[in-house]
């Protein structure tokens, strides 16, 4: 006769008289649960750090573009203030070079008023490149000789020439008008 057993294996081999080891049943359900939720986990996290990452670089750019404007606005007040300088060293040289200039009129002047005789007038007084273009008015044609010798007398005058001459009788008391031209080197 053929005997069947329907007992399940695991109650057959209790009874048997030997030692068996056998693993606990396992259940691929529990493990890709597992498996998902750390799968799950990492993405979370990794998003997390990513979103923190490009918040912080955000901020840092937007730092930078602020920093980087107030430097445009301090390099443009820089350049400013060096145009500024250089003007006012312009200025400076173009104010040092007239005081220094200004002495040369004053002494030629006073140098001139010394030698005008009391019975001439000067009317016309010009000074071109070293050139000094003298027209005036007198009495007499000899106190225009005393004028042009005086400026030759006093040794700060060179080049002394009479240019015109003339006697305008037309007049009740008939002046004389000239023009001298000299050069001063004083």
């Amino acid at each position: 006769m053929i005997r069947i057993n329907l007992a399940p294996e695991r109650g057959r081999r209790l009874r048997g008289a030997g030692f068996s080891f056998s693993l606990p049943a396992f259940n691929m359900a529990w493990l890709f649960g597992v498996v998902y939720l750390a799968l799950l986990l990492g993405v979370g996290v990794t998003w997390w750090i990513l979103i923190s990452t490009k918040a912080n670089l955000t901020a840092d750019i937007d730092r930078a573009q602020k920093d980087l404007a107030a430097l445009k606005a301090q390099i443009g007040q820089e350049t400013k203030i060096k145009e500024l300088a250089n003007e006012l060293r312009k200025r400076v040289d173009v104010i040092e070079s007239i005081t220094k200039a200004q002495g040369r009129p004053i002494l030629m002047v006073e140098a001139f008023a010394s030698v005008i005789p009391s019975d001439l007038w000067i009317t016309g007084f010009e000074e071109r490149g070293g050139q000094i273009k003298v027209a005036g008015s007198a009495f007499s044609a000899t106190a225009v000789a005393d004028f042009m010798s005086n400026l030759r007398a006093s040794g700060k005058f060179k080049d002394v020439d009479l240019v015109v001459s003339r006697r305008d009788l037309a007049r009740p008391s008939p002046l004389v008008t000239f023009e001298v031209t000299c050069r001063f080197e004083g």
